[in-house]
């Protein structure tokens, strides 16, 4: 019998060996272009067992990406003593740039720069990160409501879905220098910049 961390180092290689392979076919033809049998043919692993650790296809690209990160209700719920919630998701937010955190769009690397060239030509995939984002935003709002900031559901559901938005546009707008061939370092200022003004923006908001 194997032990539980071999099993689970042996089911890690093959999620990867899955997303690598199909990294490598979207980047060549296209999300659209390139089938689910064909990327279980090139992970020589069955269309089952692709389905096993990738449910969608849509989940081939984005899972590489949105899975393990620290979300935005655990910013809020692990915050310092006395950090206000918006501070604290400024910080994060932040410290993911200075990391080139491809979710900021601020990551130069192959398969950052693939990620999001896939990602804003192909509808499919913008729909189903839309609703992992509705699902963020919800558990966002409920810390918020939690922290008492602010008090009411309304205002709460409102906050979180304007920090959504904040973050969307910016991980934009720094997607789209890289791909149009800034370097992260390059577009590093700015996007602390823009970071620095939405947060801004979102605090004067949250104090009226």
């Amino acid at each position: 019998m194997e032990e539980p961390g071999l099993r689970e180092r042996k089911k890690r290689r093959t999620r990867e060996a899955i997303a690598e392979a199909a990294f490598a076919l979207f980047r060549e033809s296209g999300f659209d272009g390139v089938s689910v049998a064909d990327i279980a043919a090139a992970a020589e692993v069955s269309k089952p067992t692709l389905f096993a650790y990738f449910p969608t296809k849509e989940d081939l690209v984005l899972r590489r990406f949105i899975n393990g990160g620290r979300g935005s209700a655990a910013v809020v719920r692990e915050r310092p003593p006395g950090t206000s919630a918006l501070r604290a998701l400024r910080q994060h937010f932040l410290d993911l740039l200075a990391e080139r955190n491809p979710l900021t769009g601020l990551n130069d690397g192959p398969e950052a720069v693939t990620f999001h060239n896939l990602l804003y030509s192909t509808p499919a995939l913008m729909a189903h990160l839309a609703g992992y984002m509705v699902d963020q935003e919800r558990d966002l709002a409920a810390a918020l409501l939690d922290a008492g900031e602010p008090n009411d559901e309304f205002t709460a559901h409102l906050v979180a879905a304007q920090v959504f938005g904040a973050q969307r546009v910016l991980t934009f707008h720094n997607a789209q220098a890289i791909r149009s061939g800034r370097s992260a370092d390059d577009t590093y200022p700015a996007a602390v910049h823009r970071a620095e003004t939405a947060f801004d923006l979102l605090e004067q908001g949250s104090k009226r």
